[in-house]
């Protein structure tokens, strides 16, 4: 009788609080929501204090420069921002169904800041001009050599590196012990 509710008006499958499994969840949880935090405070800041020329600060390595983004990383596609944010969806219900089954502390941290970064710059697209999944991207940090970027971007490269790393060391996302 695998499934079935042991009492009336009970979740099904609830992860015990301390399980591996909600442990996990709350590390996701915790740092999408600090790294979606930090993405949105760092580009309202940006937008109140960098409408103007480029702002020097390490030299010319680093600079705070205000640009918009309608496209993918490197202002690819930018003529397909619904096709990116359709796609930023659906990356959004792959974690959340893969989510369920990961008890790996490391590999919710990497979705997390994964999420976390998915949803700053999804949020851009939904609530900046001209809005409804086809707004442009807020996008502040200049390096020499490289596109201009934000703290959604960084985290998802966070993210993809430290994916490919457990990848490379063989970490599964069903770690049955904290030291993962």
């Amino acid at each position: 009788m695998h499934g079935l509710q042991a009492e009336r008006r009970t979740a099904l499958r609830e992860p015990a609080p301390h399980s591996p499994n909600a442990l996990a969840l709350r590390w996701l949880a915790r740092i999408a929501l600090l790294v979606f935090i930090c993405d949105f405070g760092s580009k309202s800041l940006a937008i109140r204090t960098l409408s103007g020329s480029p702002k020097r600060i390490i030299g010319s390595f680093l600079e705070l420069e205000l640009t918009s983004n309608s496209g993918a990383a490197f202002s690819l596609a930018t003529s397909a921002t619904l096709f990116l944010s359709l796609l930023s969806i659906g990356a959004i219900a792959a974690i959340y169904i893969f989510v369920k089954s990961i008890t790996s502390r490391a590999w919710a941290i990497a979705l997390g800041f994964l999420l976390g970064g998915i949803c700053g710059n999804l949020s851009d697209r939904i609530f900046r001009s001209p809005y409804w999944l086809k707004g442009a991207v807020t996008d502040w940090i200049k390096l020499p050599h490289w596109p201009v970027f934000n703290l959604a971007d960084t985290s998802i490269v966070i993210s993809a590196a430290t994916i490919g790393l457990l990848l490379i060391k063989n970490v599964k996302p069903r770690a049955f012990n904290d030291a993962s």
